[in-house]
């Protein structure tokens, strides 16, 4: 029983820390600093789970000490009663207790952030492209059918169909979490559409999940960003290059840009600039910080070299393969019509297993 006295040690710990941080959310000084009330309120919900599931378990523990002193009685009739009641409290009790070692699990602070995606056709020319627009429609199905909302950020259109870049925004409850495994270089294998001898051919698209940043928790100095308009380029019809329209933002310490230019003004185009600059230095922060610690951590997204790959999707077998968990599934129908959940709750499966076993 001493590592359930240690996680009710620890939980009580945590009950303390929330409803003090509920009495700080209440503080006038904190209420006029945007900043450190988002941190504030962020810190007590992801506090919320546990300490309704512990406030749980503490009643059925109380009544399970009354339910023993029942069993004690003289009267049988009671006391078989109060024996029935306590096997089935002691299963309450049990599974609350597991279901807790998994709440006190390492959580990814960033899991209850929305997600920006961004998908580049690599290796492979135009099949990478046209790859990039099968995985983007992938995708989309995915949000549909696990109800998150996608919003287009900035998108390049290719030649030949699909995309040679198409970064969008993914709105809804643990977006980040169910996208975060996606990062990577994924595999094709197919007759492309652009091959007029049947020959498969093998290509690429990387794609990067990063979590969308909210200003108030951005650490940005305006000072570094420079900001420039311009007139929009390529595609876009009546709204191209009539006005200065298009931002591009620069972060000058890192060297990080983005241009956009999609939105209908220019205030729509710096808010999704602005959105992802601050997605693409908070990567850029995270992969130095664990740098810098001497983690060891694939890279997310490669060259697009074949060799960099996270899965592969190989259509004359309708097989699809995460090559990370060594996970094959013969679907790969359903999975191109945004069917992932085998996939993606296996990785996240793995990625629990890896944290109780205490590798991550």
């Amino acid at each position: 029983m001493e590592a359930f006295e240690v996680m009710i040690t620890r939980l009580k710990s945590l009950k303390l820390r929330y409803h003090q941080l509920e009495q700080d959310l209440m503080e006038p000084a904190l209420l006029a600093n945007q900043r450190e009330y988002a941190k504030v309120a962020k810190e007590q919900a992801a506090l919320r789970q546990i300490v309704e599931a512990y406030e749980d378990l503490d009643k059925i523990l109380a009544h399970i000490e009354e339910t023993k002193e029942m069993a004690k009685e003289d009267d049988e009739e009671i006391k078989m009663m109060a024996e029935a009641e306590l096997e089935v409290l002691i299963v309450k009790r049990d599974t609350l207790i597991e279901h807790l070692h998994l709440l006190l699990i390492p959580k990814d602070p960033n899991d209850d952030h929305n997600a920006i995606v961004e998908i580049r056709g690599a290796a492979g020319g135009d099949e990478g492209n046209i790859f990039a627009g099968d995985l983007y429609r992938m995708y989309v199905r995915y949000c549909e059918l696990s109800g998150f909302k996608t919003e287009i950020l900035e998108a390049s259109e290719a030649e030949m169909g699909g995309y040679t870049l198409i970064s969008f925004l993914v709105k809804g409850n643990e977006a980040y979490k169910h996208f975060k495994f996606e990062s990577g270089a994924h595999r094709v294998q197919r007759v492309p559409k652009t091959e007029t001898q049947g020959r498969i051919h093998t290509s690429t698209a990387t794609v990067l999940c990063m979590p969308d940043i909210e200003e108030a928790e951005s650490d940005i100095n305006p000072a570094d960003l420079t900001i420039e308009t311009h007139r929009s380029s390529g595609a876009g019809g009546q709204h191209v290059n009539k006005t200065d329209s298009a931002v591009r933002i620069t972060h000058v310490p890192t060297g990080i840009s983005v241009n956009c230019q999609d939105g209908r003004s220019q205030h729509d185009n710096k808010a999704t600039a602005m959105r992802l600059i601050r997605a693409r230095i908070f990567e850029y922060m995270e992969e130095k910080a664990l740098a810098e610690k001497g983690k060891l951590r694939m890279e997310k997204v490669g060259t697009g070299d074949r060799s960099e790959k996270i899965r592969t999707y190989n259509y004359p077998q309708n097989r699809v393969t995460d090559h990370r968990i060594s996970l094959t599934l013969q679907q790969l129908d359903r999975i191109v019509e945004g069917k992932l959940d085998d996939v993606i709750n296996a990785l996240l499966e793995e990625e629990q297993r890896q944290k109780l076993a205490g590798n991550a």
